[in-house]
Parts: structure tokens; C-alpha cells; sequence
């Protein structure tokens, strides 16, 4: 005779699996879902995500369609693979998707989700929005940060040409992290946090972080599983991580609140501040209608600093691997940029307008390589009917921004890299052609654009001007990618830099 535990073991998974049949058919009665793959119990369709879940998505939605409803485990998800579909979501219903899921590690890590990239939509994210774009990442502002931008470029290049006197191997995964790290601390701390001491420290927390919010957390999924967490050591990870950067933001926050009270309020001019600044002057002056506290100002810094540096870096590294695949390209790219620049040391911000090749590459690039190319996730605020199916309340949006980029529908010939796609048509990159969306589009778009765009340019125009590009003698080129929030090449980027000289 069976006892009472081994009962529970051999019937507690038959109880899970008739709750889940219940519960699925008792709520699509009446309703037109979109198609969906078999599930499993308990799990949904979380064992068919695979290692890159972009991929695996793409490949399900070749036989689904455009419009797919997934479960991971309880959760409805919504996978969008289609500029039609993405239009639909991002335009024609985008007040109904502006909200994002409630997501354990971003609540942790990003101070409740008080930041512009998580926060729920609502009063607070339009206060924060409306801080971001008119106050930290307008026109005005970025083109405020030029100098900012050349001189840590020029410093770039100085560092690549003096280990390279007639050519060399240079890591440029770690030229272009440190690039862009110099580059958005200054911007947003108003001092680097790069090299030795604090500044190393700083960003290997930065990076720990970043890494940290691209996990997939299966309490967010499975809640009654989110126990596993702390088996695994990722709460403890994250209580870690999210201490020792309150702890420095905090500190950042504070010393320059003393500095500005020893100054009697004689502060620099608006063109020169960084965002630490802006954000305590908007604080003092309280002209948002908000509650504006200090979780707030570490939680948009962290957005600035997390997003600008990584996507930003990673955007670059895999621009300039495209290049080194396709060196017919990064010849017609360098004469150019050679031509516009001639004679001068470096390339400036008033060269770029007229590097309409350039702008072409770094589009091509971003199609095929989309540093988050699931985009951050939405969430449905409403029952809404979308394409004829009908989407509830509480359904999470996923949007492949890279399988819509390779639909063969849209794109000619989609897995090849070719720029001149980008040359005399008017698709751009700011969320109205949703054939092309690596920063997102609508309300959620990323605020960002510009200033990214700003340091792309800059940053591959001066290395393609200074130096001849190619790879180490007898080796390939390794194209392996690693998960997370964007998504990383696998092995640094080694290559032969040899100056140029006109």
C-alpha cells in the first residue's frame, strides 16, 4: 500500500496538469486567440526558447505567423514577427501596449522600477519621459556633449596608434567598451569611470548589472518556483550588485549636492552640465508636479549609464565585424570618410552629415545585428482585439525587431550585408518604418537615439580614417554571440591596426 508522500509524488504532477487543462480552456471559450504551439504543463512553451530565443521565436513564427501567443508557464506572451504586426502594436494600439510587465530583477536592480526603460506607463513614466527627452536627450543637449564625444574619440585613437607604430593587434572590444564607458560617464557623472581604482571598479559593477538584468528569472514565469532563486544564488547576486551601486550612485549624488551649496549656487553653464546636475537642478527646483526623489535620480542615471554603454559598445563591435566580413565594404566605407576628411587628424562632428555611406553601414549593421533584438517587453493594459485575434489584459509582448529586419517579404535578399540597401530611400531608424525598428518605436521608442547615434558615427569614422583594418594572419573570424539583455559577440575582436597616413 502506497503512503500518504509517494501519493502526493505520483498524483501532485496529474493535479498540476488537469488545473492547467481547466484553466486553459475555461478561458479561451468564445475567444479568437492567436495560433500557438503545443504547450506543457507547468512550463508552457519555456522548453522551446532555446539558447538565443530570438532564433528559436523566428523559426516558430515560420510556422505559426506574424502573430503568436506563447505561455511562459502562466504567463501569456504575445510574439510579434512582422512590420504589419509591429505597426499594429507599436502604432495603430500603442497606448494599450505602453506598459511593461513586472519584471523581480529590473524591479531590484533599478530601484523599484522607478527608471524610464521599466517603469509601468502611467503618470510617473510620463513625468520621467518628458525629463528624458526634453532635459537630458534632446538636440540641444547632445550636441552640448560634441566635445565630450571628439575628445574621447581622439583619445581612442591616440591609444589604438601608439601600441601600433607601423601595425599591431589591438583588443577592439575593449577599445570601444572603454570608449563608450568614458564617453556616457562623462556625459552623465561628469567624470570617467574607467582604468584603475574606482573607475574599474565602477564598471565591472556597471557590467555586472547590465548582465544581470538580461537573466531570465523563472519566478517571473513560474512564481511558485521563484524560491529556486535563492538555490542558485541569484537573489544573492542581485542584493549584491544592487547595494554596491546604490552605495556609489548615492555617493555621486551626495558629493555633488555638497559641491553645489559650497558654489552658492554659482553653477556652469547649461551647455556644459552632465545629467547629475540637471537632475538635481530639476529636483531643487521641483517643476515636474511630481514627487521627484533621490531613488529617482540614481534609477535615470542607471538607464543612461547601463544603456549608453552597452548597447552603445555593442552596436559598434558588431558594426565593425560586419566590416572586417565584408571588405569590399570597409574599402568603399574608408575612401569616404578619407575624402570628406582629408587632411585633417581626425574626424569631427561636422564631417558626418556628409558621410552618407557611413550612416548607411551603421544601419545595415544595426538591421542585421540589433544589440536587443527582442526589444524590452510590453505588456497589454487592456483587452484589445489586434488583426481579427483577441489579446487580454495582462498579456506580455515580445517584438522580434530581428526577424522583422531578415523578412524576405520586406528585405531583398535579408542575410546578406549590404549598405546600399540604406542609400537614396527614406527608411530611418526612429520608429516610423517598422520594418526597421532596433530602438524601438512609439511611446516606448528609445529617448536615446541621438546621442547613440552621435558616438556610432564618430567612433567608426576616426577608426576607419586612421587606420587600415584587417584580421590576424591565418585567422577567422568568430561570429558566436552570448545571451543577455543585448546580445554580445562571444570572443573579443582582435584585429591588425595599421595607421594610415594620407
Amino acid at each position: 500500500m502506497l503512503s500518504l508522500p509517494l501519493l502526493y509524488f505520483y498524483f501532485l504532477p496529474l493535479f498540476f496538469f488537469i488545473f492547467y487543462l481547466f484553466k486553459y480552456f475555461s478561458s479561451s471559450s468564445g475567444k479568437n486567440f492567436p495560433p500557438s504551439p503545443p504547450t506543457l504543463p507547468i512550463l508552457g512553451n519555456l522548453h522551446q526558447l532555446g539558447l538565443f530565443p530570438y532564433r528559436s521565436l523566428h523559426s516558430l513564427a515560420q510556422k505559426y505567423g506574424p502573430l503568436m501567443l506563447l505561455h511562459f508557464g502562466s504567463q501569456p506572451v504575445l510574439v510579434v514577427s512582422s512590420a504589419f504586426a509591429a505597426r499594429e502594436i507599436m502604432k495603430i494600439h500603442d497606448l494599450v501596449f505602453s506598459s511593461r510587465p513586472k519584471l523581480s530583477l529590473a524591479r531590484r536592480l533599478l530601484y523599484d522600477s522607478k527608471d524610464v526603460a521599466f517603469s509601468p506607463y502611467g503618470e510617473y513614466w510620463r513625468q520621467v519621459r518628458s525629463i528624458c527627452v526634453l532635459h537630458l536627450l534632446s538636440n540641444k543637449r547632445v550636441q552640448s556633449f560634441r566635445s565630450v564625444m571628439e575628445e574621447e574619440t581622439a583619445l581612442m585613437i591616440d591609444n589604438i596608434r601608439s601600441r601600433s607604430p607601423s601595425s599591431s593587434l589591438i583588443n577592439m572590444t575593449d577599445m570601444l567598451v572603454s570608449l563608450t564607458n568614458n564617453i556616457v560617464c562623462r556625459v552623465a557623472l561628469g567624470r570617467k569611470c574607467d582604468g584603475a581604482g574606482e573607475g574599474k571598479s565602477f564598471s565591472e559593477l556597471l557590467a555586472r548589472l547590465v548582465e544581470l538584468l538580461g537573466v531570465s528569472n523563472v519566478g517571473d514565469c513560474i512564481p511558485w518556483l521563484a524560491w529556486i532563486n535563492s538555490i542558485t544564488g541569484l537573489n544573492a547576486k542581485v542584493d549584491k550588485v544592487a547595494k554596491e551601486m546604490d552605495e556609489f550612485l548615492g555617493g555621486v549624488v551626495e558629493e555633488r549636492m555638497k559641491r553645489c551649496k559650497q558654489e552658492n549656487g554659482d553653477s556652469k553653464q547649461e551647455q556644459t552640465q552632465d545629467f547629475v546636475n540637471i537632475l538635481l537642478e530639476i529636483q531643487r527646483e521641483n517643476a515636474t508636479g511630481f514627487s521627484f526623489q533621490s531613488d529617482t535620480v540614481k534609477a535615470l542615471l542607471l538607464d543612461m549609464l547601463g544603456a549608453g554603454t552597452d548597447t552603445t559598445s555593442t552596436a559598434l563591435l558588431w558594426t565593425m565585424t560586419e566590416l572586417l566580413r565584408h571588405p569590399q565594404v570597409l574599402k568603399k566605407l574608408q575612401n569616404e570618410v578619407r575624402e570628406i576628411a582629408r587632411g585633417k587628424p581626425n574626424v569631427t562632428d561636422d564631417d558626418l552629415d556628409k558621410m552618407h555611406y557611413l550612416k548607411a553601414v551603421i544601419k545595415e549593421a544595426l538591421r542585421m545585428r540589433a544589440p536587443v533584438p527582442l526589444l524590452v517587453p510590453r505588456e497589454a493594459i487592456q483587452d484589445v482585439r489586434v488583426v481579427g485575434y483577441d489579446i487580454a489584459a495582462g498579456t506580455q509582448v515580445l517584438i522580434n525587431a530581428w526577424a522583422i529586419a531578415r523578412d524576405p517579404l520586406t528585405w531583398e535578399d535579408p542575410e546578406e550585408f549590404r549598405p546600399e540597401r540604406f542609400l537614396n530611400n527614406s527608411i530611418d531608424l526612429k520608429g516610423h518604418d517598422f520594418e526597421f525598428i532596433p530602438f524601438g518605436a512609439g511611446r516606448r521608442g528609445c529617448p536615446g537615439i541621438l546621442f547613440a547615434m552621435n558616438v556610432n558615427e564618430l567612433a567608426l569614422a576616426n577608426v576607419v580614417h586612421s587606420f587600415d583594418l584587417s584580421l590576424p594572419c591565418g585567422e577567422d573570424l568568430d561570429m558566436g554571440e552570448v545571451n543577455g539583455l543585448a546580445i554580445h559577440k562571444k570572443t573579443p575582436l582582435i584585429v591588425v591596426a595599421t595607421p594610415y597616413s594620407c
